[in-house]
């Protein structure tokens, strides 16, 4: 005997129909309820949560914590003192005190810890710790008078950053004038040191002093810094007795101060009459 089936839907229910092979329309017919199916599988599920929870809380549950353990606190920022009186309080010691150089960090402060904070450690553990020795602190070196490019380099390889700046000065062009900080101050690394750099004398135009009296020539230039380094008396025709008819450098010249200025006076005669 043959056997045969056919699967039928009817208002959300399933029927599953099974006949012979003989033709004979008999069979056996099944019906499968979906929501007989879904109540099964929540039944089923619910099952394994509650044996679960009977496994894990009643029959096997975790062992309690040891009653000796205790949370390390955090301390950084503290000092060793504020340290030890926290750890104290939570059952630990101080334990091995490190020290290193940071750039912010103030000295005497507590930078970092082992075990870290939130961890969990046996009474009467110790905690090591390490304290800021504070930033590294250098001595500025001595670059006055040399070159700007050379004292540039020497405090660059000393560790501090610097600024150039430049001015007009006596001294040569290209020589330091200045630093701040002043050299041999002591300062925290990272630090930036300014040094001031001569662009050389300031220039003074050469005045026309020609056809000037000599004592008002020589005021003049003295009031623009020049020397009068040398008077020679000429001898001329006319007016130009007792004043300037020559000078040395000419006129519209761009000079330093100090620089020698030569002047050229017309002779009187002996009597002191024009000649």
């Amino acid at each position: 005997m043959k056997l045969g089936g056919s699967l039928e839907r009817s208002r959300g229910r399933r029927r599953f129909r099974l006949t012979s092979g003989d033709g004979d329309g008999e069979g056996w017919e099944i019906r499968l309820d979906s929501r007989l199916l879904l109540i099964g599988g929540a039944l089923v599920v619910g099952g394994w949560l509650v044996g679960y929870i009977l496994s894990t809380r009643v029959l096997f549950p975790a062992p309690p914590p040891p009653g000796d353990l205790f949370e390390v606190p955090d301390l950084s920022g503290l000092t060793l003192a504020t340290a030890r009186e926290r750890l104290v309080g939570s059952r630990l010691t101080l334990g091995a005190v490190d020290s290193l150089q940071h750039p912010s960090v103030s000295e005497a402060l507590i930078l970092g810890q082992s075990p870290l904070p939130g961890q969990i450690a046996r009474a009467e553990s110790p905690v090591r710790v390490t304290v800021s020795l504070g930033p590294q602190r250098r001595e500025v070196p001595d670059v006055l008078s040399m070159d700007g490019d050379g004292a540039r380099i020497v405090l660059q390889t000393s560790g501090f950053l610097v600024t150039v700046d430049s001015t007009e000065s006596e001294l040569p062009r290209g020589r330091v004038v200045a630093v701040t900080p002043p050299p041999d101050s002591v300062v925290p690394l990272p630090a930036r040191v300014r040094i001031v750099v001569s662009t050389g004398p300031p220039l003074v135009m050469m005045p026309l002093v020609l056809g000037l009296e000599e004592q008002e020539a020589v005021v003049m230039l003295d009031s623009l810094g020049f020397v009068v380094s040398d008077v020679e008396e000429v001898f001329r025709f006319g007016r130009d007795q007792g004043i300037v008819v020559e000078q040395e450098p000419r006129s519209d010249t761009l000079l330093v101060r100090g620089t020698q200025i030569r002047l050229k006076i017309g002779r009187r005669g002996a009597d002191g009459r024009e000649q």
